[in-house]
């Protein structure tokens, strides 16, 4: 037993020293980093059990990087002090369809109800974009910038305002569009964000990742599965950059988004230019999906 808790408690120590390091390493250690809440959840237990059996130094040694761990993830259970809400509202909702096989009504009727200005299309078919448009979403949302392809590499966005087209993301193996659109007043660049997963190659969803426009003179929302959590270093340098998570800024940023049936990490965020107000955030389930789609209410600068 002494020995497995110190194989457990050795793993216990890669992922705190990941995290210090901001070194996300391979393939492995990043699918061990999307899991962090449990390895914080599997330190304190083992910790208090080592205890328990009078292995005082094994326990130990559990329980001081889970307190590390605790100290890195629990903020993201507690709102932040929202900014004031003066300006325009934005709505955004972003939904991975899952090669397509996503509810699209259950999609609309997410736009009709929490009255969408911007849906981001993940893994966009043109099955399901044809599908979409019989079914009345762009009824809602006139304005389209659609790039579906199969095999999961398409993508889209839909507005509820007139769009431009950008090229704001770097090269990327899936489709990412980005557009401009004014409302109010208010020049707004939007990214739908779709990197490859590290499990894949952890060099492309680097480069991807990195290649996402940084803060702008305009106001820039990123939404989408960027397939990573708040305790990826790729991910994180995103936020030290000048965006904050919608998911964690509202207290809800230990919300898993994957895999649907049974969510367990947190891969689909909407990251807002530190500028907006981010004041409510929401995610929902959609039949047919393996992610939950994830919706922002954002506030821009009055």
């Amino acid at each position: 037993m002494v020995v497995v808790l110190l194989i457990l408690t050795a793993l216990l120590a890669v992922v705190v020293a990941l995290h210090l390091t901001g070194a996300d390493g391979s393939r492995y250690t990043a699918a061990l980093l999307a899991l962090t809440p449990y390895c914080l959840v599997a330190g304190i237990a083992l910790g208090v059990f080592g205890v328990a059996l009078g292995q005082w130094w094994t326990g130990a040694g559990c329980l001081v990087p889970a307190g590390v761990l605790g100290a890195r993830i629990g903020p993201r259970a507690l709102p932040r002090k929202a900014k004031k809400a003066e300006g325009v509202r934005l709505r955004i909702l972003a939904s991975n369809l899952f090669c397509g096989r996503g509810d699209v009504k259950t999609v609309i009727e997410l736009v009709r109800e929490h009255e969408v200005d911007v849906l981001n299309l993940l893994e966009l078919t043109g099955e399901s974009a044809e599908e979409f448009e019989r079914a009345g979403l762009f009824d809602l949302l006139p304005y389209r910038i659609l790039r579906p392809r199969g095999g999961g590499r398409g993508s889209g966005i839909a507005s509820r305002h007139p769009l431009t087209e950008l090229q704001l993301a770097g090269p990327s193996l899936l489709e990412q569009p980005s557009a401009r659109l004014d409302i109010g007043g208010i020049a707004v660049e939007v990214v739908a964000v779709h990197p490859v997963p590290p499990t894949d190659s952890v060099r492309n969803w680097k480069s991807e990742t990195a290649g996402l426009p940084r803060p702008g003179p305009d106001i820039r929302v990123l939404a989408g599965d960027y397939n990573a959590t708040l305790d990826h270093a790729t991910f994180r340098n995103l936020l030290t950059a000048g965006y904050r998570d919608a998911g964690e800024q509202t207290g809800k940023g230990l919300l898993p988004t994957w895999p649907a049936k049974a969510p367990l990490v947190t891969l689909d965020h909407v990251l807002a230019d530190e500028r907006a107000a981010i004041v409510g955030y929401r995610v929902f389930r959609v039949p047919g999906s393996d992610h939950h789609a994830v919706f922002a209410e954002l506030r821009l600068p009055g």
